[in-house]
């Protein structure tokens, strides 16, 4: 029935701002940027691989009503109601080392697991972002 997933989806409460971070620190790339009219439409991916987009999404209309993006907004904001990524690195510790050099909001350092090795993050709005490197 399905050959893929295309599109995640996280809450933002800035655009720009999510940009910057997505884009100016973790070092994605801008899948799609459009203007639709009812919304803005902002994805982002890793560099050179477009088959895999996050849509970074405002709370609000048309989706969620206004009352309804307000409680989503202050749920975001206590971090109570963020998302989780997962992605992917062939360095753990080499890439913790470099986002923590660009200030990112570190969770939990490099750990050894049975899957791997990975690290906690968190971006500006409270999302959950684990950065794991596979037990090859």
């Amino acid at each position: 029935m399905f050959t893929a997933i295309t599109h995640s989806q996280i809450y933002v409460l800035d655009q720009d701002e999510a940009l910057d971070f997505y884009v100016g620190k973790l070092g994605m790339e801008v899948g799609a940027d459009a203007d639709l009219g009812f919304m803005r439409w902002l994805t982002v991916g890793v560099p050179g691989r477009p088959d895999r987009q996050i849509l970074l999404e405002e709370p609000g209309p048309p989706r969620l009503s206004e009352e309804t993006a307000q409680q989503v907004r202050a749920l975001l904001t206590k971090g109570a109601a963020g998302g989780h990524l997962i992605l992917g690195t062939e360095d753990c510790r080499k890439t913790y080392e470099t986002l923590r050099g660009k200030g990112v909001d570190i969770t939990e350092e490099p750990t050894k697991r049975p899957y791997g090795i990975d690290f906690g993050l968190r971006d500006p709005f409270g999302n959950s972002i684990r950065i794991t490197q596979p037990t090859a």
